[in-house]
């Protein structure tokens, strides 16, 4: 029976029985063997009144056909039957030859049944179930044609009258106008804002309400790529285009998105009304709870991640639209530029707003500005952030410091010496936190940085050897503890570290991938597929990082969720006891399947790392 009592105390939740509850429950040990592919459990059943524990080998939980986890030693199942008194929602099987400890109902056993709290899969399997039954996730996944309505072309010199009563006729709620080679497009909205106010006269030619250009998207797209440039530009209805380019249809924010997924849509335009300040900071205040109702609807963490960004380029851009340009700035061309998790779209909700900024003097015969004065102004503008609920790099990663705000020539410089000796301390960081770059404003003038980025990767093959040993030094952790993978040593002794130790293995080598591709556009998911393109990542490969930076973007977003709700600052260290089997099962593996990647790209003599 000692064998029984080490093994089970040395697993959850039994470990948290005294040491006569746990001789008790051993007692009860019976071990059964059973043969690979064995049913252990069968879906449905209405006579369970054991539970098992893993000893050996590893069984599978299928729902429905599919395998939704596999289980090792020291996992339970059974349990949710056994307690519940329901039929098994899922079906167990023996993965491989495997042994089990088979226990009657612990809470007939034990004196303090309430030391047990077991977890189990069935949240996150009903999780998927509901997102695979139409829940918002894949209903915004379907393509941008589905959600769309005919056009209703309007020539340039019918009256406004006209246009509203063909409108009418046909229940719609935005036309097209043809415009000599062009078209816009005129919506209720437009009727509203310029007619019922009697800016523009029933009488007038509709041309005078079109707005041009009209923004249009490829009917192929996804219905949620659709929303999320409407929550870009901050408009609520987008022209549908074939493979040519030509109108298809029209669709309406109303026709796509169910209520719960409409408020950004509503933030994003209280954000671009307000007229001062105080109204940009209630607005802004909108977005965080908004996120929270979102993620309750099961929205994905990517997706959302993609609407806090353009939320937040949207109270940027406000912010520089109502501050007064400061004189420095006035005698510049100059381009804010986000950095960081921001500049890829993929933020949490407490992610820091990381900046840059690149410029060149209007007046190319006289000095410009002191650069002091220019930081000094660049500073003002950015004390405007907190103010609406976003938080400026404690680490000093913003154009107010003088490493991140420079003219276009000193950033070609500084990118080119970072290349030239990339065994300088600190040079591939720069040059990584340069490669997350996008620009804000003045997009051809901001993309300088990365523009320069690409060409010194083309042509120095040191400093892109530099670039992906950097990328490799950042590991998974290797310590294994009940099946899980958590830090060895120091402060974080026990837990998972989710942001150092998942997510930056895989952001940083899709970073130095996409570089060697000649391509840093796009979130991490979309620099994986460029890489795939390139032929440096299998299809698997890519696949299996895409799975993996999801499951661990959703874990790091749910923990901010979280402590939104309870108003307190999130952790991104994880205690692996709060995750249920499957996803604790998923973090193991895609930690291996990581290491295992690294290794594999380590090797590679067309890499030329070694």
């Amino acid at each position: 029976m000692k064998e029984f009592v080490d093994f089970l105390g040395g697993q959850a939740p039994y470990d948290r029985l005294d040491g006569e509850d746990l001789s008790r429950l051993a007692s009860m040990v019976e071990v059964e063997f059973f043969a690979a592919g064995q049913e252990i459990l069968a879906y449905g059943a209405t006579d369970v009144d054991h539970i098992f524990v893993v000893r050996t080998g590893a069984v599978e939980v299928v729902d429905r056909g599919t395998v939704v986890d596999v289980l090792g030693p020291g996992d339970t199942f059974g349990h949710v039957a056994v307690f519940s008194g329901l039929p098994t929602a899922l079906a167990v099987r023996a993965a491989e030859d495997t042994l089990c400890y088979r226990l009657p109902d612990p809470r007939s056993v034990v004196k303090d049944p309430s030391r047990l709290q077991f977890r189990h899969f069935n949240t996150l399997v009903a999780r998927q179930r509901l997102i695979a039954a139409g829940g918002p996730s894949s209903r915004m996944d379907r393509p941008v044609s589905s959600a769309m309505k005919d056009v209703l072309w309007c020539e340039a010199g019918q009256s406004v009258r006209e246009a509203a009563e063909r409108m009418t006729q046909t229940h719609q709620k935005a036309a097209l106008v043809r415009l000599g080679t062009g078209y816009g497009i005129v919506t209720d909205h437009d009727f509203r804002r310029l007619v019922a106010t009697g800016k523009v006269s029933l009488d007038s030619p509709v041309a005078e309400i079109a707005t041009t250009p009209a923004h249009g998207i490829d009917a192929d797209s996804t219905i949620w790529s659709a929303y999320l440039r409407m929550v870009d530009h901050g408009i609520h209805h987008l022209v549908i285009t074939d493979n040519s380019g030509r109108p298809v249809g029209i669709s309406a924010v109303m026709d796509m998105a169910a209520a719960d997924v409409r408020h950004p849509l509503v933030v994003r335009n209280a954000i671009a009304s307000a007229a001062t300040f105080e109204e940009l900071g209630e607005a802004s205040r909108l977005l965080r709870p908004t996120i929270v109702e979102l993620w309750d609807a099961d929205v994905s963490s990517l997706q959302l991640g993609a609407i806090i960004s353009a939320v937040v380029d949207a109270i940027v851009r406000r912010i520089i639209d109502l501050h007064p340009l400061d004189p420095a700035l006035k005698e510049l061309d100059h381009s804010w530029v986000l950095t960081g998790s921001m500049a890829r779209q993929e933020p949490l909700p407490d992610s820091d707003v990381d900046t840059a900024l690149i410029w060149t003097p209007r007046n190319t015969t006289a000095s410009p500005p002191a650069h002091d004065d220019i930081l000094k102004a660049t500073a003002e503008t950015l004390s405007r952030l907190p103010t609406c609920g976003l938080r400026l790099c404690p680490h000093d990663a913003n154009a107010s410091y003088p490493l991140f705000n420079r003219s276009t020539a000193e950033w070609v410089e500084a990118v080119r010496s970072w290349a030239n000796k990339p065994e300088e301390s600190g040079y591939v960081i720069l040059a990584s936190a340069c490669a997350d770059s996008r620009a804000l404003t003045r997009p051809v003038l901001g993309g300088a940085i990365e523009r320069e980025l690409l060409s010194v990767a083309n042509q120095n093959q040191q400093f892109m050897r530099a670039m992906m040993r950097s990328a490799l030094a950042d590991r998974p952790p290797i310590g294994f503890v009940r099946n899980i993978v958590v830090e060895r040593f120091g402060k974080r002794r026990g837990y998972l570290d989710l942001k150092g130790s998942a997510l930056r293995p895989i952001t940083s080598l899709a970073r130095v991938l996409a570089l060697r591709a000649g391509n840093l556009s796009g979130s991490t998911p979309e620099r994986l597929e460029t890489a795939e393109t390139a032929g440096l990542l299998s299809s698997d490969e890519a696949d299996t990082l895409k799975e993996a930076f999801a499951l661990y973007h959703g874990l790091l977003f749910e923990t901010s969720v979280e402590a939104l709700r309870n108003t307190s600052h999130p952790d991104t260290l994880l205690a692996p006891s709060t995750l249920d089997p499957l996803r604790r099962r998923h973090l193991r593996d895609g930690f291996r399947a990581i290491a295992s990647i690294q290794e594999r790209l380590a090797a590679d003599p067309g890499l030329g790392i070694d």
